[in-house]
């Protein structure tokens, strides 16, 4: 089992890159196999999870060519024209392409079966799949757990559906089996989530049309081929966010070059803002349907808040790192209606909780949340270099955000940090490492 070693550095600065976004990959794939014509994708996230959701497509029959670095190019077969794969389809450790191919598989014609790693057999499917059934759709989990069972042949119908929870997955999976229903498909959202899904299909020509908290689709005839550029993955460039907001190089800049920010997606920077950081976002443009910037940070005395809940699920997958941050700050940071951070690839609030107590930090789990102590009093709270994290050994459980949450916390830590697990941070951000060698900090990977 590999494990990093995270020295202490002086600090971080310079102009970083971050790989390209996750949920944009998984659906340019997903998408572009079933429109007509060739689809071709640029800034493409080679991560694990990605390959998983590349190769379940190939075995659907479509043919995926990668023509370059982070450059993809899909030979879409039609809504109609994926083929049976002759084997369970493996998501690896990605919950997005299940529960995304969930609803693209369920207007097929032939059976499937969803399968993945051991902590993805573990997660939750049912949010998905009652929807699904709703439509039509015949789909059988095993106590509500993966594998996932998907009975082709189905006549799905559009339907009216209020989400008991927010959630992207869920919205996306009934818009994706919505494609393929005889009448129109609206889903209704308590608070807004991620958009990539409606973004995407107006790209591939079909009607989506969403306010006031709903989002409606006609089921297209067809889907038309396009191009596509992948921006800069936010939640991978939320750890150098927090880098840089506790970097103890006083009048240092790190500057995050080419990021996606999607309103939907950006919770973290409001969150940052109430908590006093210094990020400043420049140099607006578009990638495709989406928007793009370069993020600066500079370091700054953050202080504790109660996070409010309406932010909260659009930063549901950077609430790890955040909790780093309220490590720093001063005063109590407190976290709410943040329920779905428990059913993630680890149960991220008593795995955070587990770890921040490992390394001194005092922290009280909620049944919906935290309750993080920032820097103890008596500590010179003027000074930027006070250590707050003594060092030490912590375990990610697997849990790829975890592992690199913990990486960021050694720029305020008095002795190097063990984090145990790590090999599944290739699912989202490879040569992780690498990229935070780049911007100042030491992390080795050991077998």
């Amino acid at each position: 089992m590999s494990h990093y070693i995270v020295e202490p550095v002086p600090g971080v600065s310079g102009a970083i890159r971050v790989p390209g976004d996750k949920s944009v990959s998984h659906r340019s794939l997903m998408l572009g196999s079933i429109a007509d014509g060739v689809t071709e994708v640029s800034g493409f996230l080679e991560s694990e999870d990605c390959l998983s959701t590349m190769k379940a497509m190939r075995a659907l029959g479509v043919r995926i060519e990668q023509i370059g670095p982070q450059a993809v190019r899909v030979h879409g077969v039609g809504m109609r024209g994926l083929k049976p794969a002759n084997h369970a389809l493996d998501m690896g450790n990605s919950g997005t392409a299940m529960r995304l191919m969930t609803g693209l598989l369920s207007g097929q014609s032939f059976d499937s079966e969803l399968i993945g790693d051991s902590s993805l057999m573990k997660r939750p499917m049912e949010r998905a799949a009652k929807p699904l059934r709703e439509m039509g759709a015949q789909i059988a989990t095993l106590d509500g757990k993966p594998p996932v069972k998907i009975t082709g042949g189905a006549k799905l119908k559009g339907i009216r559906y209020e989400l008991p929870v927010a959630s992207a997955q869920v919205k996306s999976a009934v818009l994706l089996a919505g494609l393929y229903a005889n009448t129109p498909t609206t889903v209704i959202e308590p608070a807004i989530t991620r958009d990539h899904t409606e973004r995407m299909l107006l790209s591939f020509g079909c009607q989506v049309d969403a306010a006031h908290g709903e989002v409606s689709l006609t089921p297209p005839t067809q889907l038309k081929a396009c191009t596509l550029e992948v921006p800069g993955d936010f939640s991978s460039a939320a750890f150098f966010m927090v880098a840089g907001s506790i970097n103890p190089k006083k009048d240092a800049v790190l500057t995050i070059t080419g990021v996606g920010i999607n309103p939907t997606r950006t919770g973290l920077l409001d969150i940052l803002a109430l908590m006093g950081a210094d990020l400043r976002v420049v140099n607006h443009r578009s990638a495709g349907a989406e928007p793009v910037a370069d993020i600066e940070v500079r370091p700054a005395q953050l202080k504790g808040i109660h996070v409010p809940e309406h932010l909260v699920p659009l930063a549901i997958d950077e609430f790890p790192v955040l909790f780093v941050a309220a490590s720093c700050a001063q005063g109590e940071t407190i976290v709410t209606g943040a329920e779905e951070l428990r059913v993630k690839e680890s149960d991220r609030i008593a795995v955070m909780a587990e770890g921040l107590k490992a390394m001194g930090v005092t922290c009280e789990v909620l049944p919906d949340g935290i309750r993080i102590q920032g820097r103890p009093a008596g500590r010179n709270e003027k000074d930027p270099e006070a250590k707050v994290f003594s060092g030490g050994t912590v375990d990610s459980h697997g849990d790829h955000r975890i592992a690199m949450s913990f990486s960021v916390a050694s720029l305020r830590a008095a002795a190097a940090i063990k984090i145990l697990d790590v090999a599944n941070v290739a699912t989202s951000f490879p040569d992780f490492p690498g990229t935070a060698g780049s911007a100042g900090l030491n992390v080795t990977v050991h077998d």
